[in-house]
């Protein structure tokens, strides 16, 4: 019999599309179920995984919901020629990925976990927030006191408007915001 040797693969499914298929799955989820239904039970099941295989990469829902938002929203686009237009185009992209299915409720719902969870605050924080804060400092030279502002301005109405009608943010409505932004935070004369 031969022995098995260190580079033979294991058996299962390849390691990279299993976070794929559970990221699909935990946004599917949350859109049919909301995010209290969207247990990691269901999740696991409308991935097709085992629930040790989830709990294997991320310790909680929390944590998945977390690096699954990152995965969703890939990086920010900041290609404008000013800092008006990725100001501009950074407010209409999160509304956009906001609005996607199941994106919303998982923001919200982890938002609010987030507030009784000092862990759960923290990988927010260091995963979800700060990649996006420091891309934006970087790209409109503005200090971390002003960006978290400017992050929690337009992620805060874009959930509210959510939370408050179950729609996204129309473009209309989208556009005015980020009007309203720019002029808080147009370059001092």
């Amino acid at each position: 019999m031969p022995r098995a040797t260190a580079s033979a693969r294991p058996p299962g499914r390849p390691r990279a599309g299993i976070d794929a298929e559970v990221f699909a799955a935990t946004l599917s989820t949350v859109d049919e179920l909301g995010y209290a239904g969207a247990t990691m039970d269901r999740i696991a099941a409308a991935a097709g995984v085992a629930k040790t295989t989830i709990y294997r990469r991320w310790p909680s829902k929390g944590a998945l919901i977390a690096d699954c938002l990152v995965d969703a929203l890939g990086p920010v686009p900041l290609t404008g020629t000013s800092r008006e237009e990725d100001m501009a185009s950074a407010i209409h992209w999160v509304a956009a990925k906001i609005g996607e299915p199941g994106m919303g409720a998982a923001f919200a719902g982890v938002f609010v976990d987030a507030v009784s969870d000092p862990a759960l605050r923290e990988v927010l924080s260091t995963r979800l927030q700060d990649p996006y804060r420091i891309a934006l400092q970087e790209a409109l030279g503005e200090p971390e006191n002003r960006v978290l502002l400017l992050i929690d301005v337009v992620v805060g109405t874009l959930l509210h408007r959510m939370g408050m009608t179950g729609a996204p943010m129309v473009d209309e409505d989208v556009t005015a915001l980020a009007e309203m932004v720019l002029r808080h935070f147009a370059d001092p004369a």
